[in-house]
């Protein structure tokens, strides 16, 4: 399927490096943990580890937190001076009773689609991002969540990302996740419309709605890097761009959800001082329902 993508911007954040820290996150076994996310509390600025655990993040300030957070481990925040060696204790999950699910994948449905919006496509650094889907009572008798469908642009031959479920909690927040393990994902070169089965974790839209989200992937083979002098100054900065790039509707909501710092926050009109809806990108992000 062909993606017209009418606007596609990229906003790329320059790197110092003479303000980065490194370090390797570790299991009890001292075995390196792939993909952690790992952020600055309170700050826009993350960074994931790589396959072998190690992770390099901008900031030196040695007094700040780090955040350490993946699927299957404890959550742990240290400082940042203490960050040469992290190590993540495993959750001990007990088995979950074996459920029979009697899926018949006769009929589907789609849910998501925006109408008359405009794709755009941003490298906006550390980002993890949801679309919210409310449920609707026709959905009862195609309940099961078969395929996520987004949106990407990517200049690289595979890249990837996380896709994360996550169930609404009290506060209308995105709250538990949804999945035991991180569903990593590839994807290819170019503007894709991703079609990804996820039938084998028999997920079934709650009542009270569902969150779908990526979570970027700020690592090596990720990674797209540019050395760039500014003819006037002669100052040489390097940009970096993470692929894949998800594509976004820019469309009026009633709220919408960032992840900074370590936690959600929710903004409405009024918490940013408007009384009208937010002009804001959304992920182009559709479900496809099954019975």
């Amino acid at each position: 399927m062909k993606i017209n993508i009418f606007i596609v911007l990229f906003f790329l954040k320059t790197f110092w490096v003479s303000a980065q820290t490194k370090g390797i996150v570790v299991d009890e076994n001292n075995l390196p943990i792939p993909y952690v996310n790992i952020w600055v509390e309170g700050e826009n600025i993350g960074t994931t580890s790589e396959e072998n655990g190690t992770f390099i993040i901008d900031s030196n300030d040695g007094n700040k937190n780090l955040i350490f957070n993946i699927l299957g481990f404890e959550k742990k925040i240290i400082k940042l001076s203490e960050a040469k060696k992290v190590v993540l204790q495993s959750l001990t999950n007990e088995l979950n009773e074996i459920v029979i699910v009697n899926k018949k994948e006769t009929k589907e449905i789609e849910i998501g689609q925006v109408e008359n919006a405009i794709l755009q496509a941003f490298e906006n650094g550390p980002k993890i991002d949801v679309k919210y889907f409310p449920y609707n009572p026709k959905y009862k008798s195609t309940r099961y969540i078969k395929q996520v469908r987004i949106l990407t642009d990517s200049k690289l031959e595979t890249a990837t990302l996380k896709i994360h479920f996550y169930a609404v909690d009290e506060n209308g927040l995105p709250g538990e996740k949804l999945l035991k393990k991180d569903f990593i994902v590839t994807i290819k070169k170019g503007g894709r419309n991703n079609k990804i089965n996820v039938s084998k974790f028999n997920l079934a839209i709650p009542k009270t709605g569902i969150f779908v989200g990526f979570e970027k992937l700020m690592i090596e083979s990720n990674k797209e890097e540019k050395t760039i002098t500014d003819p006037n100054t002669k100052v040489t900065t390097t940009k970096r761009t993470y692929y894949p790039l998800l594509l976004y509707n820019y469309i009026d909501r009633d709220f919408i959800y960032t992840f900074s710092g370590g936690k959600w926050i929710k903004e409405t009109a009024e918490t940013k001082g408007i009384t009208t809806k937010i002009d804001a990108y959304q992920p182009a992000i559709n479900l496809i329902l099954t019975n």
